[in-house]
Order: structure tokens, then sequence, then C-alpha cells
């Protein structure tokens, strides 16, 4: 969440940058400036007391020894009378720290300065493309045809075992899975990520630090009965590993990589998109995950960017970068870039990545911080990009390598598949 004291200092700033996200700030920005002035009031007040109460308990001592009773008395009366005051006021504090906390909690992140004007997706900027789109007959198969055809995805095996959004992925369809996600990881170590297997349900605390809570909680798993959530992506427990951690600045960057299965509930979703692999509600990814000193925040964005061109450069596959608009944003992030790669039976773009800085957001939540050559605490800056997710991609690896003969693997997957066509 955004810090009180940037909020505070800069509260035009905060509305106008806001609005680029089609956040309406002036009101809640106003109720958080008036609660921290009343907030601040009550602790100078409460400081004031509890000094006084101090020095009259020193003070009771002396008197008595001195044999001023009746002024020991007095003061000891008073001090009880600052007591209940003291205990009034803390709860005070305590009632309006949290209010501030519950209204913090709403206001999304600033987005960046480079973030462009918009609402939806047809208002993003196309940065870059790459790859070439391959042209294919016109009887070409979209995926989930091809899928079935050699046997690779059951999507109604899915349906029986669980419902819509939950394939079944059968022998070279299961080998190119387990392929995809090695090819990733391995990728990512040797760019100097450090792999980690994280759990896959996570507590409130942990859907609190990166943001998921309470803004998304609608959109995730929840397993009642323990009250922990099926993670939305790596991510977050991964991140979380750095929750109340003061890191040194020897330590940063910090960059990690998982795999991990994926548990989205997708709701309102349906009917958009959704055929075969397009839209699901268990999927596999690998992450990238970096913390890092604020003012080196923005170059790893463009590391993390860069690298996970590599990815789809690899993979042969026709690609796009679009720096998203304040309209498509995330909630938490302040700058995200999305890749897309083309699916050419479908004849349509599909995102499999998005690579975002959150700047201190997530870090404030997760008390996340470190210290430098001051010996300050001061917090980090967290970010993370999919490198990749897996079903989109395997929809245009199948129709894109699509022949006569069978589904041509890329030369670079092909040593993880153990084959080259299918």
């Amino acid at each position: 969440m955004l810090t009180l004291k940037f909020i505070t200092e800069n509260k035009e700033e905060v509305i106008r940058r806001l609005a680029k996200k089609h956040f309406d700030g002036a009101e809640i920005i106003g109720q958080v400036v008036e609660l921290d002035a009343k907030r601040r009031s009550v602790q100078a007040s409460l400081d004031a007391e509890s000094a006084e109460m101090n020095a009259l308990s020193k003070a009771i001592g002396e008197l008595f020894k001195q044999g001023k009773q009746a002024e020991a008395s007095e003061a000891k009366a008073k001090t009880a009378e600052l007591k209940e005051a003291i205990k009034a006021q803390s709860t005070e504090l305590d009632a309006i720290e949290k209010q501030l906390i519950d209204i913090l909690v709403t206001i999304p992140n600033l987005p960046h300065e480079s973030v462009p004007e918009g609402r939806v997706a047809e208002d993003n900027v196309v940065e870059k493309m790459g790859g070439t789109i391959p042209e294919l007959p016109e009887d070409a198969l979209p995926h989930w045809e091809l899928a079935k055809k050699y046997d690779l995805i059951d999507f109604e095996l899915g349906v029986k075992i669980t419902g819509a959004g939950f394939p079944v992925y059968k022998g070279k369809g299961a080998r190119l899975q387990r392929a995809l996600i090695n090819f990733f990881l391995d990728n990512a170590r040797d760019a100097g990520y450090l792999e980690i297997q994280p759990p896959y349900v996570v507590n409130q605390a942990s859907g609190y630090g990166t943001g998921q809570l309470p803004d998304k909680e609608g959109q995730m798993y929840h397993a009642n009965l323990d009250d922990l959530y099926l993670i939305p992506t790596a991510e977050v427990p991964v991140t979380n590993i750095y929750r109340d951690v003061i890191l040194q600045e020897s330590e940063l960057p910090v960059k990690n990589t998982a795999y991990s299965a994926c548990f989205r509930r997708e709701a309102g979703s349906y009917g958009k998109d959704v055929r075969g692999l397009n839209r699901l509600h268990q999927f596999d990814k690998v992450e990238i995950v970096r913390i890092d000193k604020p003012e080196h925040s923005y170059d790893s964005l463009k590391e993390m960017v860069a690298y996970v061109q590599t990815l789809v450069d690899k993979l042969e596959l026709p690609w796009r970068i679009l720096r998203l608009c304040g309209g498509d944003m995330s909630f938490t992030s302040a700058l995200t870039f999305d890749f897309e790669v083309f699916s050419a039976a479908q004849k349509r773009w599909l995102e499999v990545s998005s690579v975002s800085n959150f700047e201190s957001y997530q870090a404030n939540r997760l008390k996340c911080r470190y210290k430098g050559e001051d010996k300050k605490a001061q917090l980090c800056h967290t970010l993370n990009g999919s490198a990749l997710a897996l079903p989109r991609i395997v929809a245009a690896l199948l129709e894109n390598n699509q022949t006569p003969e069978g589904i041509r693997i890329p030369k670079a997957l092909a040593p993880y598949t153990g084959f080259e066509m299918i």
C-alpha cells in the first residue's frame, strides 16, 4: 500500500496519478489526510500525558521520603487520572490507526509517469514486436482440435473429474508440459535466478502482503476450514519469503524463480475467449521475482522484460510487448509490460506474461526492507514476471507448428521433450 507519509506530503500528486487508473481519489485521500491529522493530535496528547505521568511517578517516591504526604497523595491521584486518560487515548489511537489501514488497503498503487492514458486493453501501447507469423492453410486446426486429434489434452475428462477449466494432459501432451516447465526453470537458473519450490496454499497474511487480499478474494479459491487460499501465482508465496525481513544492501538484488500450479476462479469471465487452453482455472507457470533497491528497480524491470523476450524467441513464436494503460493495469502495479504471442489458427494475440514493478507498494504491506551504509531500514521495491505461463504458449506452439506430418517441436525445446514431432 502507499505510505501514509507520501500521501500526506503529496496529496494533489496522489490524486492526479490515481486518476490515470480511473480511481477517483479526492474524497478518500482527503479522509486519509484528515485522519492522519487527528492521529497526530491524539498521539501528541498521549505522549505529553505519558511524559507527565512518568515525571509524577518518579516524584511521588521523593515526596514521600521528604514527608510531604499531602503532595504525594495529590500526585498519586493525578497519576491515576492520567492513567485513565492515557488508556482512553490509546484506545482512540488504535481505532484511528485501524481505520487508516482499512482505507489505505483500498487505494491502488500509483501508476508510473510513463503509463499511457486509457481505459481498456485496446488502449495499451505496442512497444516492440518480433518473430514471424506463420502462414497456415485455410483448413488449419485450432489447438483444441489438434489436442483431440493427437490425443494430447482431454478437456471433457477434466470436466468429469473436476469441472470446466481443469484439463487433463496425456501422453506427449503431458510430456510437453513437463518439458516447458524444465525449459523455463533451466533458463531462469542460467540467468541467475535461485530456484524455489513454494507451497501452493497461503495464509491470509501472505495474500495481504502481495495485495491479493482484500482486493481479489473473489478470484481466489478459499479452503474455508483451514482459512487458507490456493495461490493464483507463485509470486505470492515467493515474495512472502521476505515478509517482515530486513535485508542487507549486499544481498540485493534478490532473484528467485519458481514453478507452481496456479489456481484462479476467473469469476465473471465466462464466455470470454474460454475455448480450449485460452482461459483455465488451473494452469502451470514459472515465475520470476526480484527484490531491489528503489533506484535500481526500473533497470531490473528492463532486464526482466529482455529476459522474457529471449524465451519467446527461443520458442520461435511471434510476439509483441505491450505497455499497459492505466485502466488495464493491476491494483498493485506501478508499471506493467505484457507479452503476447500470436496464435495462428485462432488468428489472435494471446497474453502469456505480465512483467511488473510494484515499487514499494507490496514492500510496505510486507514490511520488506533493507539497510544501506547509513544502517537505516528503508522499503525495498518488488518486481515479478511470468516466465512463462504455459497454457497459451502450448496453444500457440500447437497451432503455429502444425504440418501435414504432425506438429513440429521448436529446436530449443526438443532436448526437453525427447521428440521433435508430435
